[in-house]
């Protein structure tokens, strides 16, 4: 593990020699995961990405690119485009990145299942902003708003995310 790097315990996210508090998908941690198992899936998932809200926040790093009106992330396995970053409008099913919640005001992106996405096998695996504590993601990793926008401000693009 390099220090940098982001790893799930039993007990939080391990980053930069401190233990935060988040949450994970309500489906738990899975070797095998699927479309809509809402797990978290076990393995070392490299950061490729940041997005962010810029009419919420300033851009946490240099790297990080602004989530635009039209951004959304193809969810559908049958399409071409599935786990990538697409435009509206858009026909095949979807997740808006521009939430009028805070949840995505922030997202760190992984390589699950990207960029070769297989069919069924889930769409992205994100880090963001959580609900509340204690409440479950679709898969995702989450913490609280501070936390997270202090480990955004610290993450490198060589940075991974390790769940055992």
């Amino acid at each position: 593990m390099i220090p940098l790097d982001l790893a799930l315990t039993p007990t939080g996210l391990r980053f930069a020699n401190r233990l935060y508090p988040c949450t994970i998908g309500k489906g738990g941690i899975r070797t095998d995961k699927r479309e809509g198992d809402g797990a978290t899936p076990r393995g070392t998932h490299n950061i490729t990405g940041m997005l962010y809200r810029p009419d919420r926040i300033t851009r946490p790093v240099p790297w990080a690119r602004p989530i635009g009106l039209r951004d959304l992330w193809s969810d559908d396995s049958m399409d071409a485009h599935y786990n990538h970053l697409v435009q509206a409008p858009y026909p095949y099913s979807h997740e808006k990145l521009r939430r009028a919640d805070p949840l995505y005001d922030l997202v760190i992106l992984t390589n699950w299942n990207w960029p070769h996405a297989r069919a069924l096998h889930g769409s992205a695996i994100f880090i963001h902003q959580w609900r509340r504590a204690g409440y479950p993601t679709e898969g995702c990793v989450a913490l609280n708003r501070q936390h997270l926008h202090e480990i955004a401000r610290k993450l490198t693009p060589t940075s991974r995310l390790i769940v055992r």
